[in-house]
């Protein structure tokens, strides 16, 4: 078995506050940067929450990022910035001074990419139902579209999910419900859409947010609220995430 060398190197461009431990048979056909040598880089998270960006500027939020969640990087862009894959997507994460990147042999890639993914999937459906949940207390409106002036309980999820997720749905629950993949109860997971009715008929949406609870736009009296997922019996639940 070939002994690996292993040196640890301070990352010019973050001023020495992350470390890049480097073996000495890695693989150099991958990426570089102002701060890395050509191979293959995972950045662990060491704060307690970093936030993601869709741009290298940092003003549109993708997702926040939990202490201990690793991330394949792509490019070191400079400036404190590594561009990183999230999924089936990128985003742009600010390293200096909250995260360590690691060179590692592609064997080791591929089983942190695994780890990695099913915990950023964790952190950004985890993301979605935060944002729902600051809207507790908010209108209810028949018809209404935004949560911040009045909102029923499909305007509720498509508004969430377009604003949290990036994703377009169906204004209605009836068309909510006919987009994604269908999930059994104990599939389903936080940022999955539940639905309610009569018979066949769907009147009504909730968004599942973990713990047996689901967040929606209910009546007049109640506005947003949270309340247990079965407090009426489901008629469907739908994945619509993709994931």
């Amino acid at each position: 078995m070939i002994n690996k060398v292993w040196k640890t190197l301070g990352l010019m461009a973050f001023c020495g506050t992350m470390i890049v431990a480097v073996p000495s048979d890695v693989r150099a056909d991958e990426i570089s940067g102002p701060g890395l040598s050509f191979g293959n880089y995972m950045v662990t998270v060491n704060s307690d929450q970093v936030t993601i960006s869709k741009d290298e500027e940092g003003t549109e939020p993708l997702m926040n990022a939990s202490k201990g969640s690793a991330f394949e990087v792509v490019e070191d862009m400079g400036d404190g910035y590594l561009k990183v894959k999230v999924n089936d997507t990128y985003g742009y994460l600010p390293a200096e001074g909250s995260a360590t990147v690691t060179a590692t042999d592609e064997a080791t890639l591929k089983a942190l990419e695994e780890k990695a993914q099913a915990q950023s999937t964790v952190n950004f459906r985890q993301g979605i139902v935060n944002y729902a949940l600051q809207f507790i207390g908010g209108r209810y409106s028949y018809g209404g579209s935004d949560p911040h002036t009045g909102v029923d309980c499909s305007g509720f999820t498509r508004y969430v999910m377009q604003h949290a997720a990036g994703l377009s749905i169906s204004r209605s629950s009836g068309g909510q419900a006919s987009q994604g993949r269908a999930v059994s109860a104990d599939q389903m997971r936080p940022g999955d859409l539940i639905f309610y009715g009569s018979g066949s008929s769907i009147n009504h949406v909730a968004m599942y947010i973990g713990n047996g609870q689901v967040v929606h736009s209910s009546t007049y009296s109640t506005g947003i609220k949270t309340s247990p997922w079965n407090y009426r019996t489901p008629v469907k639940i739908v994945n619509v995430l993709g994931d």
